[in-house]
């Protein structure tokens, strides 16, 4: 589903850049004897907002007034660095196009998709550092920015490629349609554009939990936890996405997971994520390639609101919702009763910016 949205979002940009300057051309009539100037420009930064706003909504798909709230900044930059681009591109095909240098046009043409398409890349990796909390780290955010210059660049010169191949096999027809030739060319580089981003730009983190209710800021003074034992934290191996330097779980930090392994959850001394008030491993999340699940050791374990059972084992998705009620306490018939405290993560899925 990934591939499709970016690959949908790269032909949409560069059909929606395309008629947005023949607009300026055709319609209003702008420096009609160099089209270049004009279309470049609308076409890198279509394509630069269309690839950044694709990014943000993927990334947390059920927030989309936020993130329209902040998608300001990043796609202003977009905007402005496609411009740019888009500038000097047309202005490089105009001048290399100039009978005088006799330079063939397949080589003009593929130079400046290659301006548009690095000028995209460098938009996408650029701005990520007002979209996730992830760039935070410096050289991570160094190699988003290298990884999506490279696709950028590289999606362009294979769509330069295959456009010119299809111009071979094809070309006498397209140019008895007038005015197809373009869209075409321009929609195989967007769709390229989309492809390279699906596969190059996906978030790092397999998998992450959040902390929700129950870790809610408490006064290291008084130590007030919604307990009376030591305070819920991590195992020295985990770390927090906000490369927080505390240990203490508190709401909305995110906690980093392994890509593979398992990650212990109770009131152990050694486990991974330390709860006070459980029994020593409450559950247990076997992180596997592509999937993880949840298994469940004891009771007061609940995923969505539902109540698991002991053993049971539960494939965990994206949004899930993980409740540890705590306070334990033994009735007449020897059974384990829960009180209204407990611990709550959400889930989060490598698809998805842990930012989200």
């Amino acid at each position: 589903m990934r591939i499709y949205l970016y690959i949908l979002a790269g032909l949409t940009s560069a059909l929606i850049g395309w008629n947005l300057g023949q607009f300026f051309i055709a319609d209003l009539g702008l420096i009609q004897k160099l089209p270049e100037i004009i279309l470049f420009p609308c076409i890198a930064i279509s394509l630069a907002i269309g690839m950044v706003l694709n990014e943000i909504f993927l990334s947390s798909p059920t927030r989309p007034k936020l993130n329209l709230r902040s998608a300001l900044i990043p796609i202003t930059i977009a905007a402005v660095l496609g411009l740019i681009a888009g500038l000097i591109a047309g202005s490089l095909v105009q001048i290399l196009f100039l009978p005088q240098l006799g330079i063939p046009s397949f080589i003009v043409r593929t130079l400046g998709w290659l301006c548009i398409g690095t000028s995209v890349g460098f938009a996408e990796g650029f701005t990520w550092r007002w979209r996730s909390i992830e760039a935070g780290n410096k050289r991570r955010f160094r190699k988003r920015f290298r990884t999506s210059v490279i696709a950028g660049t590289v999606a362009s010169l294979a769509a330069a490629i295959l456009f010119e191949i299809l111009r071979l096999i094809i070309g006498p027809s397209i140019r008895s349609i007038a005015g197809l030739e373009d869209p075409i060319g321009f929609s195989i580089l967007g769709i390229l554009l989309g492809l390279a981003f699906s596969l190059t730009v996906s978030p790092s983190y397999m998998v992450a939990l959040r902390a929700g209710a129950g870790f809610e800021y408490r006064d290291p003074e008084t130590e007030i936890y919604p307990v009376n034992q030591s305070y819920p934290r991590i195992n020295p191996s985990l770390k927090f996405i906000s490369n927080s330097e505390t240990d203490q779980i508190e709401e909305g930090l995110s906690i980093q997971l392994p890509a593979s392994g398992k990650i212990l959850i109770g009131a152990a001394p050694e486990a991974d994520i330390y709860i006070p008030t459980t029994v020593d491993c409450v559950a247990q999340i076997d992180l596997q390639a592509r999937k993880s699940l949840l298994r469940v050791k004891e009771r007061g374990v609940e995923v969505n609101g539902e109540k698991i059972q002991i053993n049971k084992s539960i494939l965990l998705k994206h949004n899930h919702v993980l409740t540890f009620r705590v306070n334990q306490t033994t009735n007449g018939m020897g059974e384990k009763q829960y009180g209204k405290e407990f611990y709550r993560f959400v889930y989060y899925n490598r698809f998805l910016d842990p930012q989200a």
